[in-house]
């Protein structure tokens, strides 16, 4: 029971590391000599790395706003989902499912997916078929998958004594 209990929490604590790591972290698309991000966009002048601020008065910067806001709030979803868990662990009844840690988890699962769909739907058009994810978005969809599958592990895990 005790390994068990240690892989639901390993499983819950990476995708909150993956998950921090991809929002916080500036490479979420590279092309050529530029990095994206979702909060800055960086590209190499006279062999420096040279970042600017994302230019909100486009007209097509609610996107990247919608990507921002989704992310941040599956970050929430899922430190919150950690938090219900210890609660939960020691305040549920013998036999009770964890419902509202798996439910937390997979609205983090939703969000991290939508974020992830707006960034692509919306990044790659814009840019040259050289263009491609770079590892902070590669590790939004990792961590949307362990954020998934660890919200229907808790979903169906019953609290044993």
């Amino acid at each position: 029971m005790f390994l068990l209990l240690l892989f639901v929490i390993f499983l819950h604590i990476v995708p909150i590391v993956l998950l921090f790591v991809s929002t916080i972290d500036s490479s979420w698309w590279v092309v050529e000599s530029n990095v994206t991000d979702l909060w800055y966009s960086c590209h190499i002048y006279k062999e420096e790395w040279k970042c600017n601020d994302i230019n909100y008065k486009n007209e097509d910067a609610e996107w990247i706003q919608a990507v921002q806001a989704l992310m941040i709030l599956s970050v929430i979803f899922c430190c919150c989902a950690f938090f219900a868990f210890v609660c939960q662990l020691f305040t549920l009844k013998k036999g009770g499912r964890f419902f509202i840690t798996g439910v937390l988890q997979l609205l983090a699962c939703a969000c991290v997916l939508t974020a992830a769909s707006i960034y692509v739907g919306w990044f790659q058009p814009q840019h040259l078929p050289s263009s491609g994810p770079g590892y902070s978005y590669i590790l939004a969809w990792v961590a949307f998958t362990l954020t998934f599958l660890s919200g229907i592990i808790y979903c169906f895990l019953r609290k044993k004594e």
